[in-house]
């Protein structure tokens, strides 16, 4: 952790000042391993491989940190070979490419795909996990002067109210325990004009029906990550062929999907790369405590509870994703958002 970057935490409990006591050796400004303490409470919180841990390594999203430590560049465009990531990262925010001199809160980092995206504006980013995944995060954007990676919960993070100018996050809302909280959570940092982006999976019947794999996660959900993920890999194995040929087929790759096999050929990945990544995103589908899809309209209902203006909901490949801005300071409190 750069030491300079000590003013952005606040403790995740009072939200008083933090100070740094070193335990290990490393250069002035950067610090491997050593505690961090709460000028106010006296709580105290460990950085272990440079990054500052407010909750335990292990917890309920310990199935994503396996994910993304076995998968740490998968996903990512300099890996894969197509601008994936920062195509959807463009999209989503529809933010400027030039940011430098805004500070962005990332909430929900998986390995760090987007964290990239985010440093690749010149903005100073702040990369939130709740899982070890940090630590695959770490390695890959850590030593990024304008990156600093934490391990803290959306549901009490270590930010002062009104710190950031853009917050935003994708694909951890539903892996919650109260999606609506952890949204409600988001705007609370951002400063006054601040601005979000957010996705999470959309609810219709067809998924709460047809989606083959709300049948199999009562059985896999609470299981060994490592045990699921072996067992995921020797499924995706056993069904390769078979899926090979299904993909042939007029929209074959959705059937894949039904059969509990993740197929990512529309979009351009074959051979290796595309059971690479279909190791990845079968075990993403079974292997989450949670996997709560919502209603756009609910989603709508969080941003007017939040306050926010200039809200857009819009349906994606990924779900449904909201953008919205932090009213300025004065502006009047309960306002609805403009229709999309």
């Amino acid at each position: 952790m750069n030491l300079d970057h000590l003013t952005l935490l606040a403790c995740p409990h009072c939200h008083a000042d933090l100070r740094c006591r070193q335990s290990a050796p490393g250069t002035p400004a950067v610090v491997t391993e050593g505690t961090l303490i709460c000028t106010a409470c006296g709580r105290e919180y460990p950085i272990i491989g440079g990054i500052p841990r407010f909750v335990p390594r292990e917890n309920y999203a310990s199935g994503f940190g396996l994910e993304w430590t076995r998968h740490a560049r998968t996903q990512y465009d300099s890996y894969c070979g197509l601008p994936l990531s920062e195509q959807r990262f463009v999209s989503q925010t529809r933010w400027p490419r030039d940011l430098r001199g805004e500070l962005i809160l990332e909430v929900g980092s998986g390995s760090g795909r987007f964290t990239e995206q985010a440093a690749n504006t010149g903005a100073m980013v702040v990369s939130l996990d709740y899982s070890y995944a940090v630590e695959a995060n770490y390695a890959a954007n850590g030593e990024r002067a304008n990156v600093l990676i934490v391990q803290a919960d959306v549901f009490a993070m270590p930010f002062r109210s009104g710190t950031f100018d853009r917050v935003f996050c994708f694909g951890m809302l539903q892996h919650t325990p109260d999606p609506a909280a952890a949204f409600a959570a988001l705007p609370r940092v951002l400063r006054s004009g601040g601005m979000l982006c957010a996705d999470i999976y959309k609810a219709t019947l067809f998924r709460a029906f047809l989606h083959t794999k709300y049948y199999v996660r009562p059985f896999t959900r609470r299981m060994n990550p490592e045990r699921l993920y072996q067992r995921v890999c020797a499924w995706v194995n056993f069904m390769w062929p078979l899926a090979s040929l299904i993909r042939r087929l007029p929209k074959g790759y959705a059937v894949n999907w039904r059969l509990l096999v993740a197929d990512y050929s529309p979009l351009g990945l074959g051979g290796d790369m595309l059971k690479e990544w279909s190791y990845l995103d079968t075990f993403d589908m079974l292997a989450p405590r949670y996997d709560r899809p919502v209603r756009i309209g609910t989603v709508r209902r969080w941003a007017r509870r939040a306050n926010l203006q200039a809200v857009t909901t819009e349906y994606t490949a990924h779900g449904i994703v909201l953008r919205g801005t932090v009213p300025p300071t004065g502006a009047a409190a309960g306002a609805a958002p403009p229709a999309d």
